[in-house]
């Protein structure tokens, strides 16, 4: 049986390379092609797209899933979810974490990928059982990282536990493509010997790792991997689908993609890649190899990040400065794989320990947040000395980050009870209230004929 290819070209590969700008109807146009290729599943709902419609495009997030599912009639389905983050940038009460997961499975998505910036269990154990009770597949993800904690013999380990927590396959996703070749045929091999369920691998082609890294993973006997049509794959984004395919093709590892729909598809994406060009929503920088992330295991969407804040301070020329800082700050924090939140947690905190001239003289409220225990529990320890500046007196929280949090699904339906039109504007207002309310104005005035600029100035309010 050949490798399971998960086509990542409407979700992450334009999220990574044109900050999730491709619009439903550039999907939907070839949508019909790219079910006909043969692929595993087709990622295309969840991580940033749900924020974007939202936020660039003005449109309900729920009405473009509906609608792929429309013209996908052979493939799979999926979507990545944050845990109890889902898609957003905080935790969420258990009752808007149920109702998005049965929503999004109703409306279409079969495969949901968990996972938890701390690997924290605890923060995926609420949408993983709703997934299984609801007939999806549960995917649940490894964030993957390098420390000295981050060993072969803990990734099992943590393997093993989310097996046991029911999780219908597994995926180690290495968000910054830190995974190099020969650790992934190490990795890929001890968890196949030691768990029964799939195993699949995502990476980024950040470092330049990405094929190589498959293929040597491959041979371990990983069970599905994630690519991009070439027009949309490499940099910050996955290695290229065709490439893979062809090598693969004629071995024992054939995915017995169809080449041909593979090809059109890819032409219709070059098209494409040519406007986003123009439109500059596609950045070359971004294509190149990133030696920050090999050196200080950066990803690039963190460096790009970093940047931006020291030149709102005037400070552009302590960049190299706060990047030493990070692994340190990294290290204080208990190793936390670098991905959202924690990303801009550790990469922020940085910065104020370097403008500050001080480590830890100013430390943001999601510092403290972390420290406390708010997001999760941190993978190894944390530095005692810096925890205790930082909380004082204060008390760590033991429980579960979402068990302190009240529901909010009734509160929400009170507040929005004049724009309800559908059974899923309640979770899109939990989720992102301005972006939702605003998208609520927006379309009760297209649906009363009222002047929309005059609605996005906040002078005509429709009720």
């Amino acid at each position: 049986m050949g490798i399971k290819i998960t086509e990542t070209i409407l979700r992450d590969a334009h999220q990574s390379l044109i900050a999730t700008r491709m619009t439903t109807e550039q999907m939907l146009e070839i949508a019909p092609v790219l079910d006909e290729v043969g692929y595993y599943s087709i990622e295309c709902w969840g991580g940033a797209t749900f924020d974007a419609c939202l936020r660039f495009f003005n449109e309900d997030p729920w009405e473009r899933l509906k609608k792929l599912k429309q013209v996908f009639k052979k493939t799979k389905l999926q979507m990545l979810l944050r845990g109890q983050n889902l898609v957003g940038y905080r935790h969420y009460p258990d009752d808007v974490v149920i109702e998005f997961v049965k929503k999004a499975i109703y409306y279409g998505i079969d495969i949901i990928r968990i996972f938890d910036a701390l690997n924290d269990l605890r923060n995926i154990e609420v949408a993983l059982k709703t997934t299984k009770t609801e007939g999806a597949h549960a995917q649940v993800a490894i964030s993957y990282t390098i420390s000295p904690y981050h060993t072969i013999e803990n990734y099992v380990k943590l393997a093993r536990e989310i097996e046991d927590l029911g999780a219908d396959s597994l995926c180690i996703k290495d968000m910054a493509g830190l995974l190099s070749p020969f650790e992934a045929y190490d990795l890929v091999k001890a968890l196949k010997e030691k768990i029964s369920i799939p195993v699949h691998l995502h990476t980024h082609y950040t470092t330049g790792f990405g094929s190589m890294t498959y293929l040597k993973a491959i041979e371990a006997g990983v069970d599905g991997i994630d690519t991009a049509l070439s027009p949309l794959a490499l940099g910050t984004s996955q290695p290229p689908t065709e490439s893979i395919v062809y090598a693969l093709s004629g071995t024992i590892y054939d995915p017995g993609l169809d080449l041909e729909k593979i090809n059109e598809a890819s032409e219709y994406f070059k098209v494409l890649r040519e406007e986003y060009l123009k439109k500059g929503l596609l950045d070359p920088k971004v294509l190149i190899v990133d030696i920050n992330a090999l050196h200080y295991q950066i990803p690039g969407g963190m460096l790009s990040n970093l940047i931006s804040q020291l030149k709102e301070q005037g400070q552009k020329d302590k960049l190299d400065e706060v990047l030493r800082e990070v692994p340190r700050v990294r290290e204080d924090f208990g190793f936390p794989p670098l991905v959202t939140p924690t990303s801009q947690i550790v990469g922020t905190q940085a910065v104020l320990n370097v403008i500050a001239g001080e480590r830890y003289k100013l430390v943001t409220k999601e510092t403290k947040a972390y420290f406390k225990g708010e997001y999760g529990r941190p993978p190894a320890k944390v530095n005692q000395q810096v925890k205790l500046k930082i909380l004082g007196d204060e008390r760590e929280i033991e429980t579960r980050p979402a068990d302190l949090l009240s529901p909010e699904l009734e509160s929400s339906k009170e507040k929005i009870k004049e724009f309800i039109e559908t059974d899923t504007d309640v979770v899109t207002y939990c989720l992102f209230p301005q972006l939702a309310e605003n998208y609520f104005k927006l379309r009760a005035a297209k649906k009363y004929k009222i002047d929309v600029g005059l609605v996005k100035e906040n002078k005509v309010y429709p009720v």
